[in-house]
């Protein structure tokens, strides 16, 4: 039975309930962060932590907690539910009160958090990659803050699934920013690509992990803008997140990406991602130094 932490409990998932007055519920009005866990070890936990912190400062909630009761807490919830890898979920709401627009005063923020287990992307993925299609950016101005308000996304994502794809490519004003649940790069002209950061797209915690690993081993990373058009003529497409690390696209509305099947330089970096990955530990990891 898998156990979750909500307002200072640990409980089983079955026995958690929250007020149907709670903000969440009622206007989305909520942050939340998703951190891998691999080998026990609470993947890039600093950078998931200080995301959290923006996030809610972005939308004016206090912060229950330091980070320090923050580790604490999701070790705790980790060792509660027995595995070695795993997807933390958290989720701070403003609080329970009268339903009305204003921010109430004074509230108690809502704390939960749950653990599911992480699974290694299918074989299939790594060796034929997957589909995705372009749709337009519906979303709010403020993308960079991982809020629960998500309807947007999920309304994106369907559409996707409804094509027959995994995933869609959001275009705003001619460029490309995002996937609907993840981070995008593309392959080009022998460089690898992504969007800068700013109020377009989140902030991802992969996204920047790739391009930290591309500078340090020497590969052609850079962040600029995307066009339509330069998306579509692509020689590669990524979409990377947490809990998906990197998918090669291989085809994009209908039309292959490149030869239609992962290319090189997406091999050469899932490989550096996954070493960093088997060697990573919180407290000090040992940087890899060769991938085979």
């Amino acid at each position: 039975m898998a156990i979750v932490y909500l307002n200072g409990d640990f409980l089983p998932a079955e026995q958690a309930f929250i007020s149907p007055l709670d903000r969440g519920f009622i206007f989305a009005d909520g942050v939340y962060e998703v951190i891998p866990v691999y080998n026990g070890h609470l993947f890039r936990i600093h950078e998931h932590l200080r995301r959290l912190d923006d996030s809610l400062a972005g939308v004016r909630i206090p912060s229950p907690c330091d980070h320090q009761h923050w580790r604490s807490l999701l070790h705790e919830l980790v060792q509660r539910n027995q595995g070695r890898n795993q997807s933390l979920y958290v989720q701070i709401t403003r609080g329970v009160a009268r339903r009305d627009h204003g921010f109430p005063e004074p509230i108690t923020p809502t704390v939960f958090a749950m653990s599911t287990e992480l699974k290694a992307l299918p074989q299939t993925i790594r060796e034929k990659g997957i589909s995705a299609v372009t749709a337009e950016d519906i979303r709010w101005q403020y993308c960079h803050l991982k809020t629960i308000a998500l309807l947007p996304n999920i309304l994106l994502r369907q559409q996707a699934l409804d094509q027959g794809a995994e995933e869609a490519i959001l275009i705003r004003d001619g460029e490309a920013t995002e996937g609907a649940a993840s981070n995008l790069f593309i392959v080009s002209k022998g460089h690898i690509i992504t969007p800068p950061k700013g109020s377009r797209l989140l902030p991802g915690i992969t996204r920047d992990l790739i391009v930290e690993l591309g500078k340090r081993y020497g590969l052609p990373v850079l962040e600029a803008r995307i066009t339509a058009a330069e998306l579509a003529s692509a020689d590669e497409i990524w979409l990377t997140s947490s809990t998906k690390e990197i998918m090669p696209v291989t085809r994009l509305d209908n039309q292959a990406v490149g030869d239609g099947r992962p290319g090189p330089l997406w091999q050469q970096m899932i490989a550096l991602y996954q070493r960093y990955k088997a060697e990573y530990t919180e407290d000090g990891h040992r940087q890899p130094e060769t991938v085979d």
